[in-house]
């Protein structure tokens, strides 16, 4: 599974209600949900799909789904 350790955003709540990151072998990325630690799904992606998704994020790509 992971190659480091899972983080989070510093602006998260703190309350559970966030995403949690980690490196995986190969150079990829797992995503998981706070509040599921150890027990919900894992998603993983590579190495470029997690660049596009960063890049599309810093050019307010996504901005709109917040209303």
């Amino acid at each position: 599974m992971p190659v480091g350790p899972w983080r989070k955003a510093s602006a998260s709540n703190g309350q559970g209600g966030c995403f949690e990151f980690a490196p995986s072998v190969g150079g990829g990325v797992l995503l998981r949900d706070s509040k599921d630690k150890g027990q919900g799904p894992i998603l993983q992606f590579d190495r470029n799909e997690f660049e596009a998704f960063l890049k599309g994020c810093n050019d307010g790509e996504f901005d709109d789904l917040l209303g």
